[in-house]
Formats: C-alpha cells, structure tokens, sequence
C-alpha cells in the first residue's frame, strides 16, 4: 500500500497550505484561516459569527481573534442582529469583497495550471475521487467536520 499520509503531505505543501500567508493582495498578507473566513462571509448570506465558525469547524475563541483582525484590516463588518443583540452578523467591506475576488481568482488560475497537465478523463477521475473523499470524510466518526459549501 502507498504512503497515504505522505502523499497528503506532499500535496499539502504544494498547496502551500503550511505558509504563514496563502495570500499576498496588495499589501495584505492574508492568512489560509482569514481567506476561508472571507470566502464563507462571501457565500452565505447575512452570517453569524457562530455560522462561519461552525462552518470552518473552529472554535469561536480562535474565530473571533480571527475576525477581530479581519475588522482591524477593514475587510470585515460586525453588526449586531437586529432581533437579537447578542448576535454579530459578518459581512464583507467593498476592500473585502475585492480581496475574496481576488484570492477566487488566484486560486482558480492556479488550479487550472495544475488540471491543465492532465488529459480530460485525468481530470474527471481527480475530481470525481475529490468528491468521494470528501463524502466518506463527512461520513467518518474520526474526521473533523469538512468545510460545507
């Protein structure tokens, strides 16, 4: 049998998933935590802080310092709900809403270099095993929970 856990590494880092900054736009340094907190901000509609963090499967302590910088670097709103105050509702400025395009953009043209070295059944195949992965790791008892979306 293969090395699994060392071909997931492999491909771990070739992601550059173990950078300090996934992200450079402009003179922002965005963080692999901070693109999947603007990226979910910018699909679900009207969020709350608990949402996202449920979403990414991170504890809200480390979530919110995650959004604290977030509102620091004037790329994410907090507003309370309006039925029920103790309620933050995320959203991203018109700056946030850029670098979420941008980093989108960045991160589609990077994998379509990488599917671009393979053939067309090449590319069904990872995708389609990308997608059984994902599956059998929502239905695992030891996986963390995935990303929805």
């Amino acid at each position: 049998m293969e090395n699994l856990r060392g071909m997931f590494q492999v491909m771990t880092r070739r992601f550059g998933l173990l950078n300090k900054n996934c992200c450079n736009v402009g003179d922002c340094d965005i963080s692999l935590i901070q693109s999947h907190i603007l990226h979910e901000i910018d699909i679900q509609h009207k969020p709350s802080m608990q949402q996202i963090a449920e979403i990414l499967g991170t504890d809200i302590t480390t979530f919110s310092r995650q959004v604290q910088s977030l509102v620091k670097m004037k790329l994410v709103k907090k507003t309370p709900d309006p039925d029920d105050k103790r309620i933050s509702i995320l959203s991203l400025t018109t700056e946030g809403k850029c670098i979420s395009a941008t980093i989108d953009q960045q991160m589609n043209s990077f994998l379509n270099e990488v599917f671009s070295q393979m053939n067309e059944f090449e590319r069904e195949t990872v995708i389609r095993s990308i997608h059984l992965l994902n599956n059998a790791m929502a239905k695992s008892s030891v996986c963390c929970k995935p990303i929805q979306g």
